[in-house]
Formats: structure tokens, C-alpha cells, sequence
């Protein structure tokens, strides 16, 4: 097996995850993995980390699913059309908007480390504690008190800001 076909096997899992945690349509999902192999084919010579392959591959994953739901988030399907009535009221979407706003405010101000495990934990729930601290390069058993660790740091960040 080719070094390529090695990296492919070991980090495929991990790759797909980051589409399917945005609840892409398949089409979608698989446009994203490929993009994302495709990125790193084009930037193989400039990764200064192998041991953060992982990472890499999980933020240029979310790079795209982000970019597809922009795109697809512009397109309205008429066969899924639904009433007005359906619709937030503005007072609805500020409220979300806001709850929004302090996360992300809160998330960015923690550490890259805590900033990272959360990201991964959030949009891939169904990777092991091992498939994370492989991504993260840390080891498996500090996974869960980091997280919670990082968990707690965010709580405090967002109490403050209300």
C-alpha cells in the first residue's frame, strides 16, 4: 500500500464525519471529502506538522461543509416550501442570534487546544475518545478531563457575557 492510500485508510473515517456532523445530503458530504483529499494533495508540502494531520483534515472539512451550507443556504427548493406561519418571528431569530454571538464570542476566546476538542466533539460525536486524541495529539485518557476542563472554561466565558 502507497503512503497516499495509507493516509487515506487511517484518516477516512474522520474525514466523512465532519460532512455527515453538518447533516449534508450525501452528494454534498461526498463533495466535501473529496475537496478536502484534494486540498491536501495541493498543500501536502506545506503541512510543518504531520502529527496534526488529523486537525488539518477536520478544519479544511468544516472549511467546506461551511461552504457548501453558504451556497445551499441561498438555494430555496419549492418542493420544500412551507407557509409563512412556519417561519421565526424576528424576535426569535435576535434571540438566536445572540445566543449565537456569546457562544462563538466565548468559544474564540478560550485556548486553541480547548477550541479544537470542542469543535471536533461537537460536529463528530460519534468518534471514540482514541479517534480524538489521535486528531488532537493527546493522549486518550486526558481526552474526557480536558473536555470537561475545556466545558467548564466555556460555561464561565458565556456567564459572563449576559
Amino acid at each position: 500500500m502507497c503512503g497516499w492510500d495509507a493516509l487515506v485508510e487511517r484518516y477516512s473515517r474522520l474525514v466523512w464525519s465532519v460532512p455527515r456532523s453538518f447533516r449534508l445530503s450525501h452528494a454534498d458530504a461526498a463533495d466535501v471529502y473529496q475537496c478536502t483529499w484534494l486540498c491536501l494533495a495541493e498543500h501536502l508540502t506545506r503541512i510543518r506538522q504531520p502529527e496534526a494531520l488529523g486537525v488539518w483534515l477536520v478544519r479544511t472539512a468544516t472549511h467546506q461543509s461551511i461552504a457548501v451550507l453558504r451556497t445551499r443556504g441561498r438555494e430555496v427548493s419549492l418542493d420544500r416550501w412551507e407557509p409563512e406561519s412556519s417561519l421565526p418571528t424576528p424576535d426569535e431569530v435576535a434571540v438566536a442570534n445572540d445566543r449565537q454571538r456569546r457562544l462563538w464570542t466565548a468559544l474564540m476566546t478560550l485556548n486553541e487546544r480547548c477550541q479544537r476538542l470542542l469543535w471536533i466533539v461537537a460536529h463528530s460525536p460519534e468518534l471514540s475518545c482514541a479517534q480524538v486524541a489521535e486528531a488532537l495529539g493527546m493522549k486518550v485518557s486526558s481526552v474526557g478531563r480536558t473536555r470537561a476542563r475545556c466545558l467548564t472554561a466555556l460555561r464561565r466565558k458565556l456567564e459572563a457575557l449576559r
